[in-house]
């Protein structure tokens, strides 16, 4: 959800339609928590290494099959090499022959033994190749030996043997040779690739280990500071809620969705609280109202009893004038309690445009008998001309309340309470709430906003602190200047309608 940077009234409302959606839209996605996430990451991590490790024991074991393939072909070729030196031998000197077939047979012997593993190398045509040179040249030799073609007088079928026994005994050293050779060369391939391999397999490593901490700041840091964000935002009194921002339900979607609940719960309770503070309002007002109510009351009873007692006596002109007399006073106590159920009933905030003059005048209202009271003189100066302001009248007149009864607090022994009002080129309608009494220390001016700091014997210490949440909801602020036995000047600073500059 993308947060508005500008400086707007914050609304103090939980619009509990938004509300209803947004948690809704949070709770309908489908599921695929974080974990599940970081899992998969690690298994395809997992997935990764094993291949890894598969392809290195794949080409180990290739290597030693090659290695072992030219180990056997290597014993193979000094046997066929030692049978042709045997052979060289029989027709030099008519010796070595039953040698020379003892060591085909040993190669033979070879070859069945690891025909397997041969096959495997080069494949089974080849072996096959390998397999009937050497039963040919096994033939000429056995026929050589077997005496099958007579050597006196022959010596034209002995050189044609012989050329074909040097034929084939070279081809067969040239095909195990060449085989070898070839081998090697692959066998050198893989090496090489085998040694590339770790190196291959580190920068692909590192790659998978970018790619999941950058996963994991998308996943994790950035909803955090988003959250960061939220928690900001609501404690500057924007109680919008938060919405779906990614396509799958995770740990965070609980978060908000709790967060939300939360804010919806905050609402609630802040407006118990400032309802109580409406009532310990009234308190403070106890003796003003009650001789508000009793001046009225005492009238309508003397203006009465003196009809009862006079009444054949007196014209009906004068009973006419007594009657609007009492009818008067019934009004004016009917106004008083009109103002009292006015300021504590317990609406929902409404943020609406409201005239300066009109709040000021009614909250005054509420206090004039206490400034009688306490022999306090007002002298108020707010223009009616003075460009509206959006807010809730009960919340914004509970804040000059509480300034007022603060002020006159501050002067038990009398003194003038001052209220006056202007519009800044910033955009912001200000009121000045000023006394002439006791003055507020400087040690202690710093404190005055926090919850439950009092300097009363009686005082709950929640009273600034109100006036002081509300004002921040209204978008607005509160300044205080005071010197010790000079009196001290709340100044109350509220968007105007049109926005801040």
């Amino acid at each position: 959800m993308e947060e508005s940077q500008n400086k707007k009234i914050p609304d103090l409302l939980v619009d509990e339609a938004a509300l209803a959606e947004a948690q809704k839209g949070l709770m309908e996605r489908p599921t695929m928590s974080i974990r599940a996430k970081i899992t998969l990451g690690f298994v395809f991590l997992f997935i990764l290494c094993a291949v890894a490790s598969i392809t290195f024991l794949v080409m180990s074991s290739l290597i030693d099959r090659k290695l072992k393939f030219m180990e056997t072909l290597n014993y193979y070729t000094f046997e066929i090499q030692q049978a042709r030196r045997y052979e060289k031998n029989f027709f030099l000197y008519r010796t070595n022959l039953p040698d020379a077939l003892e060591n085909v047979q040993t190669a033979r012997e070879i070859l069945k033994k690891e025909s397997n593993s041969i096959m495997s190398v080069i494949g089974q045509e080849k072996l096959k190749v390998m397999t009937v040179h050497l039963d040919r040249y096994e033939n000429y030799l056995n026929d050589l030996r077997a005496g099958g073609i007579p050597l006196a007088g022959k010596a034209e079928s002995v050189s044609k043997i012989e050329a074909e026994l040097r034929k084939l005994g070279a081809e067969m050293i040239f095909l195990a040779v060449n085989l070898v050779n070839k081998e090697r060369e692959e066998v050198e391939e893989m090496s090489k690739l085998t040694r590339r391999m770790p190196l291959v397999f580190l920068a692909v490593l590192l790659g998978v280990l970018v790619y999941l901490t950058h996963f994991s700041a998308q996943q994790i840091v950035r909803p955090l500071n988003r959250f960061v964000d939220y928690t900001i935002r609501i404690a500057r009194g924007d109680f919008s809620p938060i919405t779906a921002t990614r396509r799958y339900k995770d740990e965070f979607s609980r978060l908000a969705i709790a967060i939300n609940w939360m804010m919806e719960q905050l609402q609630k309770n802040q407006e118990q609280y400032i309802q109580s503070r409406k009532m310990a309002a009234i308190g403070s007002l106890t003796s003003g109202i009650a001789h508000e109510l009793n001046n009225p009351l005492n009238n309508i009873c003397v203006t009465t009893e003196s009809l009862l007692d006079e009444l054949e006596e007196v014209s009906d002109t004068e009973k006419r004038k007594r009657l609007q007399d009492i009818y008067t006073q019934a009004e004016r106590a009917s106004g008083v309690v009109r103002n009292l159920l006015d300021f504590t009933r317990m609406d929902r905030p409404s943020f609406v445009p409201l005239s300066v003059h009109e709040l000021l005048t009614s909250t005054m209202k509420l206090a004039k008998n206490e400034m009688d009271l306490n022999n306090v003189e007002l002298e108020y100066s707010v223009p009616e001309q003075l460009p509206h302001i959006k807010g809730d009248f009960s919340q914004l007149q509970q804040v000059f309340l509480n300034l007022i009864i603060n002020s006159i607090q501050a002067m038990p022994h009398g003194g003038t309470l001052r209220i006056t009002g202007d519009s800044n080129d910033q955009g912001f309608v200000q009121i000045h709430v000023t006394d002439t009494g006791q003055g507020i220390p400087k040690s202690i001016l710093p404190h005055i906003f926090d919850p439950f700091f009092t300097t009363k014997e009686k005082g709950t210490g929640l009273g600034l602190s109100v006036s002081y949440s509300i004002v921040k909801k209204h978008g607005g602020r509160i300044l205080v200047k005071s010197e010790t036995n000079q009196g001290s000047t709340f100044s109350v600073f509220l968007p105007r309608v049109g926005g801040v500059s």
